[in-house]
């Protein structure tokens, strides 16, 4: 069954098409409120999404799958995302990470049976001051170690 947006996403997809001069310069922003709507960006919205911008699928698998933070699966209610570029690294990123494996049960691309968690390494969260890092959803969490990750994954419901 193909997925169908909302009435009101579709009237948000009309408002952000009318911004831009060719409407297929609006793909992020689309792709961005397809995720919100579905919770993550399958084939079926691929096709759905490049039959309202008048591209071709491929153009937006292209884009889907260059991006991170666009989700071609289901994930978690918690999407932890461990930065694994050079100043994470460099001040301890891997054993937090390791530490998060064991803490949750799931390896970096998997999500926890309860679906509450999905672990991921990202190549860079732009937040190199904080090292090491990682962001949960939308929030940025530096300067971590193993006890402020426990302190912040004991403050999620």
């Amino acid at each position: 069954m193909s997925p169908e947006f909302s009435g009101k996403v579709r009237k948000e997809i009309d408002r952000i098409i009318a911004r831009y001069p060719q409407k297929e310069a609006a793909i992020l922003p689309l792709l961005h409120l397809t995720q919100q709507e579905f919770g993550f960006i399958s084939p079926e919205s691929e096709k759905l999404v490049a039959g309202i911008l008048g591209i071709k699928p491929i153009q937006v698998r292209e884009v889907v799958t260059f991006y991170t933070m666009l989700n071609r699966e289901p994930i978690g209610k918690y999407h932890i995302q461990v930065c694994s570029n050079l100043s994470c690294s460099l001040l301890g990123a891997e054993k937090l990470t390791d530490y998060l494996k064991e803490k949750l049960s799931i390896e970096p691309g998997q999500t926890s049976e309860d679906k509450k968690f999905t672990l991921s390494l990202v190549e860079c969260i732009g937040a190199c001051e904080q090292a090491p890092c990682m962001m949960i959803n939308f929030d940025y969490h530096g300067n971590l170690d193993k006890k402020k990750i426990d302190k912040i994954l004991d403050g999620l419901e």
